[in-house]
């Protein structure tokens, strides 16, 4: 712990957190998602298989996990590159790719593309939802799932030398699981010891994300380096997001560029633009926490690439920012938000 203390852990090593600058804290660079496929609606199965075309992209954009190919992220590593090239070019410095076991976690890839792009990455350690763990994981103690975590800090993680620089997005259902429960009790035990940032993906239910506090908070996490994830579908409600802000974590706003009629996961959540995202932003800021935000599109599908006709990992750098402006956030309080509160997070105890 004492190497990494007041040190960023990226997958080419330890960085200074000064060398950051503008940091998108979830997203994913390369990664599979076949376990959240959704069935189409009846009468469209057909649409589920094929490339994406213009024909096609009005459809997926709407049905997003029901389209096979939409799904495999990882095929796309040359656009990837790209995008992130253009990410550098409007300014962004760090990209979280909250990557974890069970969806496809590609250690080898990331550290390509910090290499081709100058882009500083940083991979998340741990396991998403439930449905993704394996009969192994399952099987494992809180003491030996925390050891793993750390393991995958300090050595290491999938078999390479390249190690995970935070832990999660450590997945959760709604109802929690077991299995889930456990591995956050780990994850609890592990960021006591190593001092770690940790983020977290809240089951689809305003009440997960309270629960998960109270379980963390229980099992001895430090809720001041903590992430609560998907804010954006998940406190939707004004009361409920102030109420949830006083417990101490990052509030993190990560779905931009997300404008969906339905959404397939939670049908009752009308799902926010980004004029609404925007303007949740402002409310907290006014509230005080700005300290508390983050910001991110959690990418994890082909049709938000530039090459499928989507917005792309600069669509906050190149759109938001300049809206946000207009809407009477300062210059400040937007640094404050890309580049103080992502490095604040990400540095080492």
């Amino acid at each position: 712990m004492s190497a990494l203390s007041g040190k960023v852990q990226t997958v080419l090593g330890p960085v200074a957190p000064g060398q950051l600058g503008r940091t998108l804290t979830h997203e994913h660079l390369a990664m599979t998602f076949d376990c959240c496929f959704c069935p189409p609606p009846p009468g469209h199965e057909g649409a589920s298989w094929g490339p994406i075309t213009m024909e096609n992209l009005s459809w997926i954009r709407q049905h997003p996990y029901s389209h096979r190919e939409n799904l495999q992220l990882a095929q796309e590593r040359e656009a990837v590159r790209e995008e992130l090239l253009r990410l550098r070019a409007a300014g962004g410095g760090t990209v979280v790719d909250v990557t974890t076991r069970g969806i496809g976690r590609d250690l080898q890839t990331l550290r390509w593309l910090a290499q081709e792009t100058g882009v500083h990455i940083v991979s998340g350690a741990g396991f998403y939802v439930d449905t993704t763990h394996a009969p192994a994981t399952r099987a494992m103690s809180v003491e030996q799932l925390t050891q793993l975590l750390i393991d995958e800090i300090l050595h290491g993680a999938d078999g390479t030398s390249t190690k995970c620089g935070v832990i999660g997005e450590i997945g959760c259902s709604w109802p929690l699981t077991e299995s889930e429960r456990r591995v956050l009790q780990a994850t609890a035990q592990a960021q006591a010891q190593l001092g770690c940032p940790v983020t977290i993906h809240p089951g689809r239910s305003p009440s997960a994300p309270f629960q998960i506090i109270r379980v963390l908070q229980e099992a001895g996490a430090d809720i001041s380096k903590t992430v609560m994830s998907h804010l954006d579908r998940t406190l939707v409600d004004k009361k409920e997001l102030l109420e949830f802000a006083q417990l101490g974590c990052y509030l993190e706003y990560d779905l931009f560029g997300t404008e969906l009629l339905n959404y397939q996961f939670n049908p009752d959540v009308d799902m926010p633009d980004d004029n609404k995202r925007i303007r949740r932003v402002r409310l907290l800021v006014d509230e005080g926490y700005g300290d508390r935000i983050l910001l991110a599109h959690d990418i994890h599908t082909k049709h938000r690439l530039t090459k499928f006709g989507g917005h792309g990992y600069a669509h906050i750098l190149t759109s938001i920012v300049p809206k946000m402006l207009r809407r009477g956030l300062a210059e400040r309080t937007l640094h404050q938000v890309l580049v103080e509160n992502p490095k604040r997070w990400l540095t080492f105890k």
